[in-house]
């Protein structure tokens, strides 16, 4: 199963996210099947973390994440690019997936380079991406942010990012088995 978490800054969307995840891989052991010896494998988690950081608030904002998420049996795999490749990184067997956030992973891919990379290549990049990672895990849950409600016109190569976050949120929408959105820490089924 896939879910899209999105939500604005600030909005728990990451708390609920984790809690997702938590309730997901219980779910995975509960239904797990039992080998020759009657003994059940468990589920692994995984935390797909796609920030780069820059700067020192970027180091802080990573540091807060970690601290959160310390010893909830989360194996981190830092992915800031290139999602697809992830699996390579994960273990065997079943994996509950929580991929954090894909607002950094749309920002990686598009501004890693001297110019910016084509919205449109990087939108299907991701994509593959995305589809292969759905297809390869138990349960996937995306965290993406809702970057819609400042009202701001940016220059050109901001407004190309807040378009490809617009086609990329709709697209996996369309994916995800169901999508959620966390207000003020409450989260709102959409689909």
């Amino acid at each position: 199963m896939m879910v899209l978490v999105v939500g604005g800054s600030g909005s728990g969307k990451s708390a609920y996210a984790e809690r997702l995840t938590d309730d997901l891989m219980k779910i995975a052991d509960a239904e797990g099947k039992a080998d020759e010896h009657g003994c059940t494998a468990e589920s692994r988690k995984y935390y797909l973390a796609t920030m780069k950081v820059f700067d020192e608030e970027g180091r802080k904002k990573v540091e807060r994440h970690r601290r959160l998420r310390s010893g909830k049996g989360f194996d981190t795999v830092e992915q800031p690019t290139d999602i697809h490749r992830a699996v390579e990184k994960m273990g065997a067997g079943e994996r509950i997936v929580l991929l954090e956030c894909l607002s950094n992973l749309t920002a990686n891919e598009m501004f890693s380079g001297e110019e910016p990379a084509a919205a449109g290549r990087v939108i299907e990049k991701i994509m593959r991406g995305l589809e292969a990672l759905k297809a390869q895990t138990t349960h996937l849950v995306v965290v993406t942010n809702n970057i819609f409600e400042d009202g701001i016109a940016y220059e050109e190569a901001t407004m190309e990012y807040i378009r490809a976050m617009g086609n990329l949120n709709r697209r996996l929408a369309d994916l995800a088995d169901q999508v959620v959105e966390v207000v003020v820490g409450i989260p709102v089924i959409i689909k």
